[in-house]
């Protein structure tokens, strides 16, 4: 059993427009937003995940977020390049490649690659990811090479009722 819960970046400032897209950090309402959503996720899952990011400065920051309300050390976040701005099957060639080590992964990065790789992969019902969303699928399968269909276990955002 696998299990991917793909994390949309939290809420970024457009603040300076001359800050590149690669660049920009979270706003208040980011950083106020990622704390809560970190322990929706805690309160989910069974096992810690491996935490996997893009390198953009909004997805680091809402991964460090993540790692130190679960209790996860900061220098075990894996950073992957290939995430900031990809596609659906772009993120799907990271996911297979994930170390099978790890059967619980949490991937951090972007619209609208996020949210066409949850549709892809399972049966969503909902439309595009909010900022700070997490889509948490699970795969009955042994390796991430193996990825394919699964089911949508769990999905929640910042504006949701709890």
């Amino acid at each position: 059993m696998r299990t991917l819960t793909l994390i949309r970046h939290a809420k970024s400032s457009w603040d300076d427009p001359k800050i590149e897209d690669f660049h920009r950090p979270l706003n208040e309402r980011g950083f106020r937003d990622a704390p809560v959503m970190a322990q929706r996720l805690g309160n989910l899952l069974d096992a810690t995940p491996q935490l996997v990011a893009s390198p953009a400065l909004r997805t680091t920051t809402t991964a460090r977020i993540f790692a130190e309300v679960l209790g996860i050390a900061e220098s075990s976040i894996r950073f992957e390049p290939p995430i900031y701005d990809a596609t659906a099957a772009e993120l799907l060639a990271v996911v297979r490649e994930l170390d099978d080590a790890y059967p619980n992964v949490a991937l951090f990065g972007h619209n609208p690659g996020l949210t066409d790789l949850s549709h892809r992969l399972a049966r969503c019902t909902f439309g595009e990811m909010p900022t700070c969303a997490m889509a948490v699928l699970e795969f009955d399968v042994d390796r991430w090479a193996d990825v394919a269909h699964g089911r949508l276990f769990a999905y929640s955002f910042p504006k949701e009722r709890q």
